[in-house]
């Protein structure tokens, strides 16, 4: 079994003293290929070198996360576009916007929003996108750009049935992460998860966040890591009614087509 986590953050400092260890736990679980979020300023220069000293196992997302739409200056735009220059770097984002925590100004959120979608535009890169209780403006944001930029996918969904749908009727794709696991918020997912075709359907760890709740025995700590794919998938394909193996290819053959991840 191959599996393609399309969204982990391995710069994150939680794993600075044992990341080698991580992505050796991560090989032996199944996990062939890695996507590494960037998502600020500082940190998807972090995610590209990482990228380069995994050549054909980790990739790079290059981006500014909505709660850092703040340090989005003209210098930033420049910075992320010499970064898209490198193939390493598959997609544009993490981008969006986040109504919920609402860390930088919404009128930040939107600029830095539509100053990534150009890139999008102008690289043809897919896009990685978030977007959380902001689900009109992202909708209004991303149709400004319909018939412009190429695939996307709403990585760590966690809405309800109408946002789902409106992502699928754009063909969009989606990205399922732990909360799929966690009865207090995620039971909904558990449903939902059945209508999304195979070709649309990622799967990701969103590490170190969102370690699934039902991991047994349960860890004696929180942070999640990669290797924790493989326990997402066995969950998703019991909601889906598929074998694991299924499941398991078909999201990975996904995430390579999406991506442009060699096999």
């Amino acid at each position: 079994m191959q599996l393609v986590d399309i969204g982990a953050n391995l710069t994150h400092d939680s794993f600075d003293h044992d990341r080698d260890a991580v992505l050796a736990r991560a090989r032996e679980a199944g996990v062939a290929q890695m996507v590494v979020t960037g998502a600020s300023r500082e940190h998807s220069p972090l995610a590209l070198k990482l990228a380069k000293q995994h050549p054909g196992k980790l990739f790079a997302t290059a981006g500014v996360h909505p709660h850092h739409a703040s340090e989005y200056t003209s210098e930033c735009d420049a910075q992320l576009r010499e970064l898209h220059s490198h193939a390493e770097v598959v997609a544009v984002g993490e981008c969006g916007l986040d109504y919920f925590r609402d860390f930088s100004p919404r009128p930040a959120q939107r600029r830095a929003f539509e100053q990534q979608l150009q890139i999008a535009v102008d690289t043809g890169k897919p896009l990685f996108l978030h977007q959380r209780d902001a689900h009109a403006d992202f909708m209004a944001m991303m149709n400004n750009f319909d018939g412009r930029i190429g695939p996307a996918v709403v990585h760590c969904f966690t809405g309800t049935r109408e946002e789902l749908f409106d992502y699928l009727d754009r063909d969009w794709h989606i990205g399922i992460t732990g909360w799929l696991c966690d009865e207090r918020r995620g039971q909904h997912l558990r449903e939902l998860v059945k209508s999304i075709p195979a070709n649309r359907l990622m799967i990701e760890t969103d590490a170190p966040y969102l370690l699934p709740r039902t991991i047994r025995p349960a860890p004696p700590h929180r942070r999640n890591e990669p290797m924790y794919l493989a326990h997402i998938v066995e969950e998703l394909a019991r909601d889906r009614g598929e074998d694991v193996a299924t499941s398991a290819a078909n999201s990975t053959a996904t995430a390579r087509a999406f991506f442009r991840l060699p096999g």
